[in-house]
């Protein structure tokens, strides 16, 4: 059975700084692109970042180009987050999603998601 745990939400202050992570298990970590997507209050869900399995390439969206960064570690079965400079409209829950699938944008894509992990910037 898969499992993808996210962590490491809360709250942070505009302009400080904040690190994700998703431990999965269950799965060959390695042959799975990792995303990471958001939904605020209201709205639907949305993409952030991914990170593929072949080669490693990084892809953002346009909204947190420059601040976040996506990685992965495969020895650990762990992809982050770093979320620089963060904005009140970062707020949402974040979660982690894994998929064989070459579309990286599509929530569709994915084939595996953790619950969520809560994250709110004050002003």
């Amino acid at each position: 059975q898969v499992h993808m745990v996210e962590s490491g939400g809360g709250l942070v202050q505009a302009g400080g700084s904040l690190r994700l992570s998703c431990a999965a298990s269950g799965l060959p970590f390695s042959l799975y692109t990792l995303g990471w997507f958001r939904q605020a209050p209201g709205k639907e869900r949305e993409f952030v970042a991914a990170v593929t399995w072949s080669d490693g390439s990084r892809y953002y969206a346009d909204s947190v180009k420059g601040r976040f960064t996506i990685s992965r570690d495969n020895a650990k079965s762990t992809v982050y987050l770093q979320m620089n400079s963060p904005k009140p409209e970062d707020t949402a829950i974040y979660f982690c999603a894994a998929s064989r699938s070459g579309t990286l944008k599509r929530i569709g894509a994915y084939d595996y998601w953790g619950q969520g992990t809560q994250v709110t910037v004050s002003s």
